[in-house]
């Protein structure tokens, strides 16, 4: 109960965070060009392997979030071991998205 306050206002700042994440997660194109659409004359085209990544990332980052903050938040020894495994998740599905052979 005493850190209720900081809980509550963490979930009111977060709310924006996890709107951008499921958008980014079903609209990997129109994420990825965001704010650098100026930059080009026509629409480009991005490759299978930087939307597969931006979906891994923004699935990862939306799984990874609240498991970390709340392995942050108790006391448990085996919860604070959490955030070590989470980035090894996202190291090796980094790995397997640009190591994978097939473009399709």
């Amino acid at each position: 109960m005493e850190y209720f306050a900081e809980i509550t206002i963490f979930v009111i700042l977060m709310i924006p965070v996890y709107g951008l994440l499921i958008w980014s997660y079903l609209e990997p194109e129109e994420s990825m060009l965001f704010g650098n659409r100026w930059k080009y004359k026509e629409d480009p085209e991005p490759s299978q392997k930087a939307i597969r990544h931006t979906k891994f990332t923004s699935m990862t980052a939306m799984i990874g979030i609240p498991v970390v903050v709340i392995s942050v938040l108790s006391s448990s020894l085996i919860l604070k071991l959490v955030p070590v495994i989470v980035i090894l998740i996202y190291i090796f599905g980094a790995l397997k998205i640009f190591v994978s052979e097939e473009d399709s």
